[in-house]
């Protein structure tokens, strides 16, 4: 019975925008099997405003484009559907970790607020070293479906 119950919890996670890049670029990689958890609603996708904001602005820029071989119509889609089925977080409040790139600090915000599970992102060294010390999971995609599989298809 309790595993029945716990089947139903469904995990946050909080994606930086390299992710979501990297998915539509390759689905057969790990970020697209991440964005397949999401569109298979095995994982909840937290957002933000600041977050679904740079996610428009990074996926529609024409070399972006050009490089997921897609239409605006396309990310139009990924976008609507990421705005339907993803889980928004208000941000009340700007934390300031002084990460090495200062745009990395909405992700921090969101998984912060969402108490996300893991924060994925390619470039898990940008959010070390910050000034604030936040007890987030921030791994790389492959290191997140290592153990989503371990977990989740024993």
């Amino acid at each position: 019975m309790i595993a029945y119950i716990l089947s139903f919890i469904i995990m946050i996670i909080t994606l930086d925008t390299n992710v979501l890049y990297q998915a539509l670029r390759n689905s057969k990689g790990a970020s697209g099997f991440i964005l397949n958890l999401f569109q298979n609603r095995k994982v909840s996708l937290a957002l933000s405003l600041s977050v679904f904001k740079e996610y428009e602005d990074v996926l529609n820029r024409p070399s972006s484009l050009i490089d997921f071989k897609l239409s605006k119509k396309d990310i139009e889609d990924v976008l609507a559907f990421i705005a339907y089925f993803g889980k928004e977080y208000k941000i009340h409040y700007l934390l300031r970790p002084n990460l090495k790139d200062e745009n990395d600090n909405i992700f921090i915000e969101l998984a912060t607020v969402s108490q996300s599970d893991y924060l994925i992102t390619s470039n898990v060294r940008d959010f070390q070293d910050s000034d604030l010390k936040v007890d987030i999971k921030i791994v790389t995609p492959s290191e997140f479906v290592m153990k989503w599989r371990q977990e989740y298809e024993k």
